[in-house]
């Protein structure tokens, strides 16, 4: 169980306190984590996951719906996906510290399971899950709203980093945008790459991240803010 101080300081960080602990326990619970310590399989993060992805995926709808009157459907589709994917939710578990505080088994800690993309975004969703069961939607809604839904325009620019650069380098230059790998440190389980955006043999930007793409996709986004 995540003790007494983790659950105070995790819940200053989002702003909400739970009534009920138990919720947040689960929600932290990764399924490592209560199989090592011989749980329930029902008692990890999964089925509060699949709430939360079900809460999420309505408030974004909602969202996207009332903020964008001329958007055709499809457009909708295609935003609410950037917004609920796996790396976008990823990131703001990170803005959230919730690395930190998830329960992992010895295994997963080990190989850098605090900072894999899919246990990340899988743990968020969980908390709204958990936030829901124990606050309502009223609640649950505000987190996403604050945690999600703010500055969507920089989420989205970031997710959408390497092809927006691929358009702005085709319509002012002639030779292509290249990507170039520069550095790799750590072991093979936790590997952090570091790319260089390069154009006519001029490096623009470089960005860092667990896998080439992530590097890329950092490398891009800076490479935009530099450009614009």
């Amino acid at each position: 169980m995540i003790d007494q101080i983790n659950i105070v300081n995790f819940e200053e960080i989002i702003g909400y306190h739970f009534k009920n602990k138990n919720y947040l326990n689960q929600a932290l619970a990764h399924s490592s984590y209560a199989n090592e310590k011989r749980w329930s399989k029902l008692a990890n993060n999964e089925r509060l996951e699949f709430l939360g992805d079900a809460v999420l995926e309505l408030v974004s709808s909602e969202y996207i719906y009332s903020n964008n009157a001329q958007m055709y459907e499809g457009e909708m589709t295609k935003l609410r996906a950037s917004i609920v994917c796996e790396p976008t939710l990823a990131m703001c578990a990170r803005d959230i510290n919730l690395g930190e505080f998830i329960m992992l088994g010895k295994g997963e800690a080990t190989t850098g399971g605090r900072e894999r993309d899919s246990i990340l975004s899988d743990a968020f969703e969980a908390v709204i899950g958990a936030i829901y069961l124990d606050g309502g939607f009223t609640n649950a809604k505000e987190f996403i709203m604050k945690f999600v839904l703010s500055d969507i325009d920089s989420k989205k620019l970031f997710f959408d980093s390497k092809t927006i650069l691929q358009e702005i380098i085709q319509a002012h230059y002639q030779e292509p945008l290249q990507y170039k790998l520069i550095g790799e440190e750590g072991p093979d389980h936790n590997k952090l790459f570091t790319v260089a955006a390069v154009i006519e043999n001029r490096e623009l930007s470089q960005g860092t991240g667990k896998t080439k793409k992530a590097a890329e996709q950092a490398a891009a986004y800076k490479a935009i803010l530099k450009l614009s």
